[in-house]
């Protein structure tokens, strides 16, 4: 099966396919293509990904899974491939222009980011990992991630792999709107370090970011003060109250370059 979209639209093709066996191959025509990203598929170059496509070699990638409850106390299930996002990021996949997206790529998300951090609403949560003890928390955005690495070579969750059957959670609290600077310094070092073995061994042992909260586990369970949008690989799918996130192992063969 071969996909030619974004993110989105993967993830949408995914949770059609997903028990078929059916290998699914990747032609990254999206605006952040983080899949093919956090997959080393070509960007930009349809015939090696068509290649890859039909190479015979596939990998195993787990599949993210949310429970959402919404005002009205209904829960739906939704898949997802790359991340989850509540607060700033679900705002921004809610706010952005497609056809801005369409013409100029992920510069589309900077007037809907800058209108977010002007506002600097946190959002009041309760949650849990793994059905341990429930803990509270004020964060500005919540990110669920499959996979950590985002457009520009930023990383978000440095401990993230697409087949490690573990979610990697992170939670934003700048303490106040200048706090997003270091934040966005901090993912870009990362990314850089993350390149080499000698960089990842550095950022084993760099002190933590306050702002950054990181935890991971096979489960994640979270309830909000009042309802927030939530996000799944970019789409937004409208507000929730409370979400449970899990992962199904390895439950989708993607096609890799080689053979």
């Amino acid at each position: 099966m071969i996909v030619a979209g974004g993110d989105g639209t993967a993830r949408i093709v995914a949770e059609a396919a997903l028990g078929s066996g059916t290998p699914f191959a990747l032609l990254p025509f999206g605006t952040g293509n983080l899949l093919a990203r956090n997959l080393g598929l070509p960007l930009g170059e349809p015939t090696a990904s068509v290649a890859a496509a039909f190479s015979g070699a596939t990998r195993p990638v787990d599949v993210g899974v949310a429970e959402l409850e919404d005002e009205a106390g209904e829960w739906t299930t939704r898949m997802f491939l790359v991340m989850a996002g509540i607060g700033l990021d679900a705002e921004m996949a809610r706010t952005t222009s497609t056809l801005a997206k369409r013409i100029i790529g992920w510069l589309a998300y900077v007037p809907p980011i800058a209108r977010s951090l002007l506002a600097h609403r946190p959002l009041d949560l309760r949650y849990r990992i793994d059905g341990g003890r429930i803990r509270t928390a004020r964060a500005h955005t919540v990110i669920i991630g499959n996979c950590g690495t985002l457009t520009g070579g930023m990383l978000l969750l440095p401990e993230a792999a697409l087949d490690d059957g573990l979610l990697d959670v992170v939670m934003l609290r700048p303490a106040r709107r200048l706090g997003w600077a270091r934040i966005g310094a901090r993912l870009t070092a990362q990314g850089v370090a993350h390149r080499s073995r000698f960089g990842r061994s550095m950022l084993r042992l760099a002190p933590g970011l306050h702002a950054l909260v990181y935890a991971r586990g096979r489960t994640f369970e979270v309830r909000f003060g009042t309802p927030y949008g939530v996000q799944l690989d970019g789409d937004s799918v409208g507000l929730a109250r409370s979400a449970r996130i899990g992962l199904r192992p390895g439950a989708l063969r993607v096609c890799v370059a080689g053979g």
